[in-house]
């Protein structure tokens, strides 16, 4: 599918667009627009810095590695509200995230973000779709994102792919901390995602949660900063697939394998429970 950019000479005003999100509740279609999103953005150091607080990063000349995440979260919003995407954002349910880190983030001072949507696909329970997202300095492609969403109740043709295992490596558990009740508001402040499921008990349990749940991006940001000396800080792919959510209040455990190019990592909660699992490879293989 050939994308039509859309080209903004500012990022959108996110409580408009949440306000667009809340009011739409239907499935429209499901054909996936063919427009993406593009927009110039500077990096302010201080809100980076207060990301890497909530997220438990070293402060460092590097940006964290999800932190392109929270700049082109805006133009993630805009095109998934917009009256042209079929489905309604609450609601979606996000099963994985790929971030592919090309080349260094030292020095990002202002940066070009894309955010488009592709590879529609039937699920078991519904139907699939990629939020794919690069962000391109004056030297070329920076870093890459894809965030596979799955919407409820969907149905569209094809074959449902079988889904992929890697072989499991020894692990050793590494670290446990807190997910403490306010960490959905705090993760909030510094990304802009004020999705309700994560903001208190009240207002998740208005979506059908018992209690207010952890934003992934935060449990995959914390992992990253506790796994910062068993990856490359370049040319590296990260994958994780999100199983069950971290209820608020709660504690997690963090199991790896060895430091190198490649490993696999897992978060598991009381009784087992595993909330994600993940690995990481070079970015050329």
């Amino acid at each position: 599918m050939s994308v039509h950019w859309r080209y903004l000479d500012t990022p959108p005003a996110l409580p408009g667009l949440f306000m667009q999100a809340a009011l739409r509740r239907k499935v429209s279609g499901t054909q996936l627009p063919d427009q993406g999103l593009r927009c110039w953005m500077s990096v302010d150091p201080d809100k980076v810095k207060a990301f890497a607080h909530v997220c438990g990063f070293v402060p460092g000349s590097l940006l964290p590695p999800t932190y392109p995440h929270v700049l082109a979260f805006p133009l993630q919003m805009k095109l998934l509200t917009d009256k042209d995407f079929p489905f309604p954002l609450l609601g979606l349910v996000h099963l994985h995230n790929r971030i592919t880190i090309r080349r260094p983030l030292g020095n990002v001072i202002k940066a070009q973000v894309s955010v488009r949507v592709g590879h529609l696909q039937p699920h078991a329970k519904g139907a699939t779709f990629g939020v794919i997202t690069q962000v391109e300095d004056a030297l070329g492609l920076l870093w890459e994102e894809q965030s596979t969403m799955l919407c409820r109740g969907v149905h569209i043709e094809g074959e449902i792919e079988a889904a992929h295992e890697p072989a499991p490596l020894p692990m050793t558990e590494l670290a446990t901390w807190s997910a403490p009740a306010d960490i959905g508001r705090q993760y909030a402040k510094v990304s802009g995602d004020y999705n309700p499921i994560h903001l208190s008990d009240s207002s998740a349990k208005l979506f059908g949660f018992p209690k207010a749940i952890a934003h992934g991006l935060w449990l995959k940001s914390r992992v990253l900063a506790a796994l910062e000396d068993h990856l490359p800080a370049s040319n590296v792919q990260v994958s994780v697939a999100f199983h069950k959510p971290v209820r608020l209040h709660s504690g997690v455990t963090l199991s790896a394998s060895a430091a190198g190019s490649h490993g696999q990592f897992r978060v598991e909660g009381e009784e087992g429970i595993v909330h994600m699992v993940g690995s990481w490879r070079p970015a050329s293989e």
